[in-house]
């Protein structure tokens, strides 16, 4: 089994797919290991402390792709309309393992099928507990959402917590939290951590313990479609129209007040929702700032910009590109761990050898494409 790992190339990415902890432990399952020049340098993992680790370093892409049967990955593969030709480098027979975006990124799975690569998605792995240790989006929303709240306190113009001096005392900021998942929850904490007087909504009834545990308040409209909007997987149901009107109206209200908002709000395979509003914004206070989580997606607020930091109607708006790539080190290695305990039930003890087993529910899950077909249920209804 020959496991390669290649320095990623899309904008603002700074992750990489394996560190020097877990190459030792891939070498221990009994894989070769093989990795780009360069690739965890911006990550803090030097070349050396791979090949220390018994790692092979090749010079470039081509061949670190070369000499992998199997390639991991942060991003999804490139194509040569996005400036560096990636998906060129994959052959017939080798397996991908590496977050696709396989639900809207539809000409990529089709591409990666045509190639004849057998390819896994990670952002699919299902909500069960013993795929916990391998969830890529938790460990990584994780980060996002504490990063989120520190970068919202460097755009704010003011400090956190309630502050009492000799020259009087200071009031504590207002943080409001929209989307309680794991980012949400990360964030709520930090906040709270920082001083801040924190609420916070979600549309799914099971969160509004999670945040009170956490010493937040919670805020929603709490009518019976609210008490059951959330779906068998643990993601929230997209709302009705009238719902979503009665929400809207409580978090008009409620947003006036705030210094600080947070959105986190993803539908998998959808454009994120609108939260809030550019006539929301206009009634927040000057100095006030948002932090758009899912700019991404389209944003949660139809004001925020990719990668930049824009003021409207004197409201800061971020709109950051790559928040646990802003935590490089910590990201990668959360992530590395997430993909060797995904690898590892699927290894032979005796061959080494990478096995697929078709029945296991993890494998259902993430296989994308296999023998130049694109093979997971939900991509096959589609097409």
């Amino acid at each position: 089994m020959k496991i390669s790992i290649v320095k990623e190339r899309r904008p603002h990415e700074t992750r990489v797919a394996a560190t020097p902890e877990t190459v030792k432990k891939l070498k221990a399952l009994g894989a070769e290991i093989t990795i780009e020049a360069g690739a965890g340098t911006a990550a803090a993992y030097t070349d050396q402390a791979y090949a220390d680790a018994g790692a092979t370093i090749v010079p470039d892409a081509a061949a670190a792709f070369a000499a992998g049967d199997i390639v991991f990955k942060i991003q999804r593969p490139m194509s040569a309309a996005e400036g560096t030709d990636e998906l060129a480098l994959l052959r017939q027979g080798q397996t991908l393992m590496s977050p696709l975006g396989a639900l809207v990124n539809k000409d990529l799975v089709q591409a990666l099928a045509s190639r004849g690569v057998t390819s896994f998605a990670l952002e699919l792995i299902p909500r069960i507990t013993r795929a916990q240790s391998m969830d890529i989006l938790s460990s990584q929303a994780n980060l996002a959402g504490y990063k989120a709240v520190l970068l919202a306190a460097n755009n704010y113009g003011r400090i956190f917590p309630q502050m009492m001096t000799p020259g009087g005392t200071l009031a504590p900021s207002r943080t409001f939290i929209m989307g309680v998942g794991v980012a949400g929850l990360q964030a709520i904490a930090t906040a709270r951590r920082l001083g801040s007087v924190v609420t916070a909504t979600d549309v799914r009834p099971a969160t509004k313990e999670q945040v009170q545990s956490l010493g937040a308040k919670f805020v929603a409209v709490e009518d019976e479609e609210f008490k059951a909007a959330e779906t068998a997987g643990g993601y929230a149901k997209e709302m009705s129209a009238e719902y979503r009107a009665k929400q809207a109206a409580l978090v008009a209200d409620h947003i006036k007040l705030q210094d600080i908002v947070i959105t986190t709000a993803l539908i998998p395979g959808r454009k994120a929702p609108v939260l809030v509003s550019e006539d929301m914004v206009k009634t927040m206070k000057p100095g006030s700032v948002i932090v758009d989580m899912a700019v991404e997606q389209g944003g949660n607020c139809p004001l925020s910009e990719y990668g930049r930091v824009v003021e409207k109607y004197g409201v800061k708006i971020v709109g950051p590109a790559n928040l646990p790539g802003e935590l490089a080190t910590d990201a990668s290695s959360l992530f590395s761990r997430n993909l060797l305990n995904f690898i590892t039930p699927m290894v032979d003890k005796e061959t080494k050898a990478l096995t697929i087993n078709l029945e296991d529910e993890v494998v259902k899950g993430t296989l994308v494409t296999r023998d130049g077909q694109i093979v997971h249920p939900s991509l096959v209804q589609q097409s």
